[in-house]
């Protein structure tokens, strides 16, 4: 398969494979560039050196993406800001009910709400304030906080507005919101009871120690009006983007409703919207679409598909996953194959929003949330290592895709 490179070629693709490998080891050694970092400047060396356009660039962007991103940021900001997140934690270390019984409800609380909620910015919000919480409390927050963690990634494989990825193959693969839901809500579901089980066994001498709350911990600021109006606002999302076609419109609807709200201005609104995310997301468009649409990569993907090494089995969409999005990273990994292979079917993209969700517990960073609950947990002065993640992270993601695999296969989606 040889191939000839222009000097124009060549650029991108340094940049390209230079993005990829920064991705995976999460900068570069020397600078303070971070992933966010070494994506926009891989965007502006493609700009200087001319092999990227500005016209170009627009295109590459995927805006209308972006934008539903943007719009389902700004709905769970609402929530934060009406200290809802703040309040779910308070009550549920307050709660008199054993350790095992106050896990089962951190996983479903974070699991639910990480359905219809942005995952990373439902880790960010809640883990502060379970911290103090359990910490009052006197029990041990690490195996609570894994928990989190586990049912944020798997409570969002549910829908297509769980997470970052999920909200990219289900825009660009122009994917039925009820259609992925009927296929994803069974195995997410095993995915949170599969946590727990791992959890209470890692975890058993932690969550054996049994101590009940004493007094009220805090959490007077919830304003019950604006939590139930954030909710709301998110289920009528559900609910449009079940029926209608245009999904970035609808969101943009559901969040001009809160923009036009009394309590929260504009900017402490954009305040608690994760910009950088969207920054590192964009520049991963561009840069992607720059080597993918060169001739070479064309070739590539022809010679892959010839020989059957695409990844559009069941077994090699797995390894796919687990590989790609535990080093470059879940977000990553889905820009890249749905850029490189063009007219993914249907069935392909339901497994890989499946398991590039569940394949981000494997590891510490696996998920950016696995990474967000680690660093806010340790702003609470609770440590968390790749190892404790590693130790409840492998049995869960193997346990969880496997049967994940089993569902997709059972129902005649994958082989």
């Amino acid at each position: 398969m040889a191939m000839s490179f222009t000097p124009g070629d060549t650029v991108v693709w340094v940049v390209f494979v230079g993005t990829y490998l920064g991705m995976a080891s999460g900068g570069v050694p020397g600078l303070a560039l971070d992933r966010i970092g070494i994506t926009l400047s891989a965007l502006i060396v493609l700009l200087l050196s001319g092999t990227l356009s500005p016209t170009h660039l627009a295109g590459a962007l995927e805006l209308p993406t972006l934008v539903l991103l943007f719009a389902l940021m700004i709905i769970t900001a609402h929530f934060e800001l009406a200290h809802g997140f703040d309040w779910i934690a308070d009550h549920l270390s307050r709660l008199h009910a054993s350790p095992r019984v106050l896990l089962a409800l951190v996983i479903g609380v974070g699991g639910l709400l990480s359905m219809v909620l942005v995952n990373d910015i439902v880790a960010f919000a809640f883990t502060p304030m379970l911290c103090r919480g359990l910490r009052r409390r006197g029990l041990d927050p690490r195996p609570y906080l894994l928990a989190l963690a586990g049912a944020v990634n798997g409570g969002s494989s549910a829908t297509l507005i769980g997470n970052p990825q999920n909200i990219l193959i289900g825009q660009l693969g122009e994917l039925s919101f009820l259609g992925y839901t009927a296929v994803a809500l069974v195995p997410a579901i095993v995915t949170l009871v599969v946590i727990y089980v791992v959890i209470v066994w890692v975890w058993r001498g932690a969550l054996s120690i049994d101590k009940q709350p004493t007094g009220n911990s805090g959490g007077n600021d919830f304003s019950a009006w604006l939590g139930l109006k954030s909710l709301f606002a998110a289920l009528a999302l559900v609910l449009l983007l079940a029926t209608v076609q245009d999904r970035v419109v609808a969101a943009l609807g559901v969040a001009l409703i809160l923009l036009l709200g009394r309590r929260f201005s504009t900017r402490d609104l954009l305040s608690q919207v994760d910009g950088s995310l969207l920054v590192m997301i964009g520049c991963l468009f561009a840069v992607t679409a720059a080597a993918t649409e060169l001739p070479q990569a064309e070739r590539v993907v022809d010679w892959l598909e010839a020989r059957h090494l695409l990844p559009y089995d069941l077994g090699s969409l797995a390894l796919f996953s687990v590989v790609a999005s535990n080093t470059i990273g879940n977000v990553p990994a889905v820009v890249l194959l749905l850029k490189a292979v063009p007219d993914i079917p249907t069935s392909v993209l339901y497994g890989l929003a499946l398991f590039s969700t569940l394949s981000g517990n494997l590891l510490l960073t696996g998920s950016l949330a696995n990474i967000i609950v680690a660093e806010r947990g340790a702003q609470a002065k609770v440590t968390l290592g790749f190892i404790d993640f590693a130790r409840v992270g492998i049995p869960v993601t193997l346990l969880s895709m496997t049967l994940a695999g089993a569902w997709l296969g059972l129902l005649g989606i994958l082989g």
